[in-house]
């Protein structure tokens, strides 16, 4: 089971590392989002490449934050977070769905409905970690939880 961990910050304050677990089928793109987690910021990062390794994880670890990928084999991205929710103890859990492709109409329902967060790829590499602490951040209050927001991948 995933510990939490303490650090010290930079100011001598210890902080609670928070645990992103990220579902992404896509081998280069899971490296990449769990690289650039480990660099640049103090969370730990735990990639599973399907829903079923994602719902067998959650038996066993509460993360902090879901990642999830829309377009995954056995289930989209918001079946699985819709599992994930159902789940005794993860139900305040904010989540983060990621595709190059998210239809305006699934963003006005499926995505608005449950408060999501979507991030289009490509996406830069600040807007994540910005979504990332952002969500990190809120205090677990059910569904006050993560605000419906889509990041939007800037120009040029």
């Amino acid at each position: 089971m995933l510990q939490e961990h303490l650090v010290e910050s930079s100011l001598g304050r210890q902080t609670t590392l928070k645990s992103i677990l990220i579902v992404q089928d896509d081998e280069n793109i899971g490296s990449y989002l769990v690289e650039a987690i480990r660099e640049e910021t103090p969370d730990h990062p735990l990639l599973v490449v399907d829903s079923e390794g994602a719902l067998e994880v959650i038996k066993h670890v509460k993360p902090d934050l879901f990642l999830l990928d829309y377009h995954l084999s056995t289930m989209n991205g918001i079946e699985l977070y819709d599992r994930q929710h159902a789940a005794e103890g993860l139900e305040a859990i904010p989540a983060i769905i990621v595709s190059a492709s998210l239809p305006q109409e699934l963003l006005d329902k499926e995505i608005k409905q449950r408060q999501l967060t979507a991030l289009p790829c490509p996406h830069e590499l600040d807007n994540l970690l910005a979504t990332l602490r952002t969500l990190l951040a809120q205090p677990s209050k059910g569904a006050s939880i993560g605000q419906t927001t889509r990041v939007e991948h800037p120009e040029g």
